[in-house]
């Protein structure tokens, strides 16, 4: 799966699994430009990426961002062939306490970025070119306190589904990925004061046995974006261990 003179982007990239997907990318030859919200994060991803790896800093959810991110790309590059919409937010709220603001920041960052991040590089795409939109498995399997989280999740799975009807015949391709837990540095804090009991849980769904790791998520990302899935268009991918089967 070679990404040679690929121009990729992908949102959130300064750490966590889209840091590792920019990194499996730019392995793969892709010129990578990466999005984030922080500039010393933003420059410290890019430095750890090396290359000719690029940072934008931007919010998905602005509108203004978005456009100022692609006309970035528009001049440096005149064109996109991958879009990994990563970038998104999470918070554990048991319904009991879900507040306005809790349900506006979930659907604004997980919702309203990625619908307009894939809006608006559609003109720089062409034939063979694709969009992969990381999900989750709280998309079928939210647990406790994650109700709002799944309900984003589970949103961008009917989008896409629509998504594809609506470009269909251009020649661009969306999927989406969904892992399942995740051993990266934002984990601990996201399942908080309960986080040992919670691991041991989740591995103990996985039908392997453990939780994943970023780099196993990036590999499954780079497939879909890659010609060796050229005919894979609108599904969901469970990368999760087999837990979402159980």
């Amino acid at each position: 799966m070679s990404f040679a003179d690929r121009v990729a982007i992908v949102t959130g990239g300064t750490s966590g699994i889209g840091l590792a997907i920019a990194q499996e990318l730019a392995f793969r030859g892709a010129q990578v430009i990466i999005t984030g919200r922080k500039r010393d994060k933003l420059d410290q991803a890019v430095a750890t990426l090396g290359g000719s790896a690029e940072g934008v800093q931007a919010e998905m959810s602005d509108l203004a961002d978005l456009d100022r991110l692609y006309a970035y790309v528009q001049a440096r590059h005149g064109r996109l062939d991958l879009l990994v919409a990563n970038a998104g937010a999470g918070e554990v709220v048991p319904l009991q306490a879900i507040t306005e603001e809790h349900f506006d920041r979930a659907f604004d960052a997980n919702v309203k970025g990625v619908t307009f991040s894939v809006q608006k590089a559609l003109p720089l795409m062409g034939q063979g070119s694709a969009i992969v939109i990381i999900g989750s498995t709280s998309s079928v399997q939210p647990g406790p306190g994650l109700s709002v989280y799944g309900g984003t999740k589970a949103a961008l799975r009917a989008m896409v589904r629509g998504w594809v009807m609506d470009i269909k015949g251009s020649g661009i391709r969306i999927n989406i990925v969904s892992p399942g837990p995740v051993d990266t540095a934002s984990l601990r804090p996201f399942l908080g004061d309960q986080a040992d009991e919670a691991l041991a849980y989740l591995a103990g769904r996985s039908t392997i046995g453990r939780i994943g790791r970023p780099e196993e998520i990036a590999r499954t990302v780079a497939f879909l974006g890659s010609d060796a899935a050229s005919y894979i268009n609108g599904t969901e991918l469970f990368a999760d261990g087999g837990a979402a089967q159980v």
